[in-house]
């Protein structure tokens, strides 16, 4: 039975970012994961998770200045120092502060007139010095290919486009964040992506949304039922992080996870 993280940077709207963490609770999710919570002291996020016994699965490494457009630094030429310093002293601080196992590392949006090959070999290069980094440090990191429609521009798209670059990184801590909403989106076929890409290892987290509104998971293009029986089928034990906007409030539309909200394993990093 799938393991469901919430995502509290789009689960609970209504109610302020530490709330979230009981709100998650008091709904049945045992694990939560948000994407930046860097404006919170990491003590109060970690006193909220012990509280109500939930365990971080999943940040996000700081994205750079979002206010000037910027979705992550990794793929930046010039913005090695800039990256470097974020994952270093924010990063993996905080995600050491909430056992949290796994860092999300965004690639970004690369300028159109930038040489593609110079943007590549530039993710390549910092991935292999973070992946080093993080392994010291007892962490994992991943990049997600993420749809040009909600981010234009954005360096990874494909799925295929990921699981290259980890391999040429070659780092056992590195893996790819599959999203089967961006998935979907990007190159469909969902089922066969999954059967492809999560028997050889290298999946590290998956992500849900209802298609293509990115609203529950109860509707829409794909039908997650019958994904959720496949990601068990091939023997897929990390969690699924529930990463939607909710089409009214957040605890009204949950009953697509009822039949999944009691596994007894759900604590298991």
């Amino acid at each position: 039975m799938p393991r469901f993280a919430a995502n509290l940077s789009f689960l609970y709207p209504e109610v302020a970012f530490l709330d979230r963490f009981a709100a998650a609770a008091k709904d049945g999710f045992r694990a939560v994961e948000f994407a930046f919570g860097y404006e919170f002291a990491p003590a109060d996020i970690a006193a909220r998770l012990a509280t109500h016994e939930l365990q971080q699965v999943l940040i996000n490494a700081p994205p750079g200045d979002p206010a000037a457009g910027e979705r992550g630094l990794a793929c930046l030429p010039g913005r090695q120092d800039d990256f470097r310093r974020n994952l270093l002293e924010q990063a993996l601080p905080l995600a050491h502060a909430l056992k949290c196992p796994r860092v999300h590392v965004m690639a970004g949006v690369a300028p159109p007139e930038l040489d593609r090959t110079l943007v590549h070999d530039t993710f390549v290069a910092n991935l292999a010095w973070a992946a080093a980094q993080a392994a010291g440090a007892g962490f994992e990191l991943l990049i997600e290919p993420i749809n040009s429609r909600d981010l234009p521009g954005y360096f990874l798209q494909r799925q295929d486009q990921a699981h290259d670059i980890v391999q040429q990184v070659g780092a056992a801590n590195l893996k790819v964040q599959m999203d089967l909403y961006h998935c979907q989106i990007v190159e469909g076929d969902v089922a066969t992506k999954l059967r492809r890409y999560l028997p050889t290892g290298r999946v590290g987290h998956l992500q849900i949304a209802g298609v293509p509104e990115r609203h529950e998971p109860d509707r829409g293009e794909l039908f997650h039922p019958y994904l959720f029986d496949l990601i068990d089928q091939l023997g897929y034990n990390g969690h699924v992080g529930a990463e939607y906007r909710p089409r009214a409030g957040t605890s009204a539309g949950l009953a697509w996870f009822q039949p999944y909200k009691h596994n007894p394993g759900d604590k298991t990093p």
